[in-house]
């Protein structure tokens, strides 16, 4: 893609992120900054001229009610284009943001808001300020409550968001230069914003972010995005995955339109977009819904689907081989790799006109399902299943698959158009360092000049250093030192870098189960294998000093229902003895020896839930699993898994 538009490197010029705005505004002004469906459904935009005028504006009405440089203000809201409007607004009184979700509740916001010391809350509706109010009592040092929508309450003393904008246009208008002066005064090591973890295991912790956080992600983007792009965003706005997605979108003149999970599908008709930051959820959805529709479909139909994926799987995996894209694990010699260049050449030499024909009658109409001009997404928040990341690379949906974590801003790795190595996180991020550290002793396995491949293929816990990495957890001293000493920030999570120089992640040093053996197994590729049957919809694995491995399964009932049987719900399947054999020989069958699993990996024990994992209880916002939360909601099930043998849980 070309832009009509020369690069401006307006990433470069900016000395902040509230600079970023204002540079945006000035090489961008009259393009679309942001879009949202109305309500005939039709999108309306705003340009970048406009966005940052009303951010001046609506930061001349802060700084008059008294907010004072490097002060908080909590943000409660969803994606809507008065976030970002506030966002930036915040940013130009030289204050940080403290954003949450809508659905923030009574008990987050009594501990959050006071704990960062916000000075005002910018809530988005009634419902929000509702529970804002509730707990006015456990805030002292709040000042200003603001209504993002709507009216608020006779008396409350509640100031709207419409109003302040007009008072501080006023303001401006009569030759106020505040937010100059702000915007001049702000330092690359001041929070950009104070982001808390969801705190399933204590209080939530405040990761503090500077502006040169932000920026490093925004300068270092390994891909290149055009102003001609369009970006559908999707993610909570409050994420730092899709907040700084939001912000390479303003500094690289890109329109960003809003849309939800209710409203996706004619979304991505509607707005034909280029490029998406997407969580694993969203392709394993998708993924289902296409094959059910194969499945269901004519006879014809899925001969033809099955013979365009074989042709794609094939040309694809070669042409990735030949191109430096094959994930290697254990260090290929020259021999191997010139075996395998001779068969991949052969390969693309037999399936390229059969591929050609089925990518035009095929795949161009799976492609058309993400509007037809879709160039990639950055799938983040949490893995993808191996059989879904394959999938959607070979119809020719790059999925460009990144790691890592609020903490650090939050990107460590992410593949690139020109590495996308399926089965790893990609390159690490430029201008980062990861090292491979032994569990418990401390040992630097990557890099070290004294192992082979300095260290490539070993597995242990993941550090990095760089310019992303977090200033510490707000008010907390002793969290930061528990993970970061000497600019080295542990992840907690388990992972190593392959011989093509990708990393890539087998799961969390916490999440590790450790069987009565000593044996140590990690989760994720486990479950990730078990997703891959249609009739299970969501698992964990467990096990903890136990003497084998154990899973709770919830049934796709949908799925079921397909096959044949008449259940009516998930209670219904869990005690259907048709249903209970199914499911135990798709165990059986994935979680093998012919899958490459070791014998004390496989699953030798399960049980139903009866009700499926669901965000805000069993799983966070980015849909990971809250382990420790079902493991406690659920011990009975586990218990019994462990005590007894009958039925559908012992294989």
């Amino acid at each position: 893609m070309t832009s009509h538009l020369p690069d401006q490197r307006t990433y470069d010029r900016a000395k902040n992120i509230a600079d970023l705005y204002r540079l945006a505004a000035k090489d961008y002004g009259e393009r679309p900054a942001i879009g949202w469906r109305g309500p005939d459904g039709d999108y309306a935009t705003q340009n970048f001229r406009e966005l940052y005028e009303q951010a001046c504006d609506l930061a001349a009405a802060l700084v008059a009610l008294g907010l004072q440089q490097r002060e908080h203000v909590a943000l409660l809201a969803d994606n809507r284009p008065e976030w970002m409007l506030c966002d930036c607004a915040i940013l130009l009184c030289g204050g940080a943001d403290v954003p949450r979700a809508a659905d923030v509740t009574g008990q987050e916001i009594s501990y959050i808001v006071a704990h960062s010391d916000s000075a005002m809350v910018i809530a988005e509706n009634a419902h929000v300020l509702k529970r804002v109010l509730a707990a006015r009592p456990y805030l002292p040092k709040v000042r200003h409550i603001i209504l993002m929508a709507g009216e608020p309450p006779a008396d409350s003393g509640v100031l709207r968001l419409v109003d302040l904008v007009e008072r501080g246009r006023a303001l401006r208008a009569r030759g106020d230069r505040s937010v100059e002066d702000r915007l001049a005064a702000i330092k690359g090591s001041d929070f950009f914003t104070l982001i808390y973890t969801s705190g399933t295991t204590g209080e939530p912790k405040g990761v503090a972010l500077t502006h040169d956080n932000m920026l490093s992600q925004v300068r270092y983007l390994p891909f290149r995005l055009y102003p001609d792009d369009r970006v559908l965003s999707i993610l909570p706005v409050w994420h730092s995955y899709e907040r700084v997605f939001e912000m390479v979108a303003v500094s690289r003149g890109v329109c960003t339109y809003y849309t939800s999970v209710r409203t996706i599908g004619d979304d991505l008709q509607k707005v034909r977009p280029t490029f998406l930051a997407s969580a694993p959820r969203l392709w394993e959805g998708l993924y289902s819904r296409i094959i059910q529709k194969v499945r269901t479909g004519p006879a014809l139909g899925r001969a033809l689907f099955h013979a365009a994926y074989h042709c794609s799987r094939e040309f694809q995996s070669a042409h990735f081989f030949l191109t430096c894209q094959l994930i290697d694990l254990h260090g290929r010699t020259w021999g191997e790799s010139a075996r395998m260049a001779l068969q991949s050449a052969a390969r693309m030499l037999v399936y390229a006109l059969p591929y050609g024909v089925m990518d035009v009658v095929v795949l161009k109409k799976l492609r058309a399902l993400v509007g037809g001009e879709f160039r990639g997404t950055v799938s983040g928040g949490g893995a993808l299943p191996p059989h879904v990341d394959e999938f959607f690379n070979y119809i020719g949906i790059p999925v460009l698959e990144g790691y890592g974590m609020t903490e650090t801003s939050p990107v460590l790795a992410v593949r690139t158009f020109e590495r996308r190595v399926i089965g790893t996180v990609g390159p690490i991020w430029p201008h980062t360092k990861i090292r491979i550290v032994e569990p418990g002793t401390g040992k630097v396995l990557y890099p070290s000049k004294r192992i082979r491949g300095r260290g490539r293929g070993l597995k242990g816990e993941i550090h990095a250093k760089g310019p992303q990495i977090m200033a510490g957890y707000y008010k907390n001293p002793e969290a930061t030192r528990l993970v970061l000493r000497d600019g080295w920030m542990n992840t907690g999570d388990i992972g190593m870098v392959t011989f093509n120089n990708c990393l890539k992640i087998l799961g969390r040093s916490k999440e590790t189960i450790v069987l009565l053996n000593g044996e140590n197994v990690e989760p994720l590729p486990i479950e990730a294998q078990l997703l891959e049957s249609r009739f299970i919809e969501q698992c964990m694995v467990v096990g903890q000093d136990e003497k084998h491995l154990g899973a709770l399964i919830v049934p796709c009932v949908a799925a079921l229902r397909e096959q044949g049987f008449g259940v009516a719900g998930f209670e219904e399947a869990a005690e259907h003895e048709g249903v209970i054999r199914l499911v135990g020989a798709e165990v059986r069958r994935l979680v093998s020896r012919e899958f490459g699993f070791k014998p004390f990996e496989t699953i030798q024990g399960w049980r139903f839930v009866t009700k499926p994992f669901k965000v805000g209880d069993e799983l966070t916002p980015t849909f990971k699993l809250k382990r420790h939360l079902i493991a406690t909601k659920y011990q009975e099930l586990i218990d019994e898994m462990y005590h007894h043998t009958r039925g559908g849980g012992r294989l």
